[in-house]
């Protein structure tokens, strides 16, 4: 990215430092459009699974967004405080913790993928339709890229 050097000591990795300062800023941005409606950025990914997939295991949310256990407990446990999910035991499995979305949450799903698209539409900026679908290309790659990679350095991938 031309207008930002990147520091001699990143001269090995200009795309990877690149994409950190990319996702940086669009996170804060997240945030700063999720805060209008009570949410922090990811806490909006767990409840589109929700919507998407309807109620499911806390273990299962964990692998589909590339979580950790124990940030998903915190992350659950605040939308619970916000009124957004509700958790109960799993009928056949008291071990296993059933997180639902309510209808609080539902009356968000608007406003979110409202945030979404404006979210999108900063990202995008003036690119053409053709440039956004080499982008979305690029990325592809470049996640599939990680994913193969993950299991070098010992981390676990998100499902795809």
């Amino acid at each position: 990215m031309g207008s930002v050097p990147v520091p001699v000591s990143a001269a090995g990795g200009p795309i990877s430092h690149a994409i950190f300062r990319v996702a940086r800023l669009h996170r804060m941005l997240a945030g700063q459009l999720l805060r209008e409606v009570g949410l922090h950025p990811a806490q909006e990914l767990v409840m589109m699974q929700l919507w998407d997939r309807g109620a499911q295991r806390q273990t299962d949310l964990v692998r589909f967004l590339g979580s950790d256990a124990a940030t998903m407990t915190r992350t659950v446990r605040r939308l619970e405080n916000a009124g957004f999910v509700r958790r109960r035991p799993c009928a056949k499995d008291k071990r296993v913790t059933i997180v639902e979305p309510t209808a609080a949450s539902l009356a968000l799903r608007t406003q979110v993928e409202s945030i979404w698209a404006q979210l999108e539409e900063c990202t995008t900026g003036e690119l053409s339709t053709v440039e956004q679908s080499d982008f979305l290309a690029l990325l592809a790659q470049t996640e599939k890229n990680l994913v193969a990679s993950a299991p070098v350095v010992g981390i676990e991938a998100p499902v795809p």
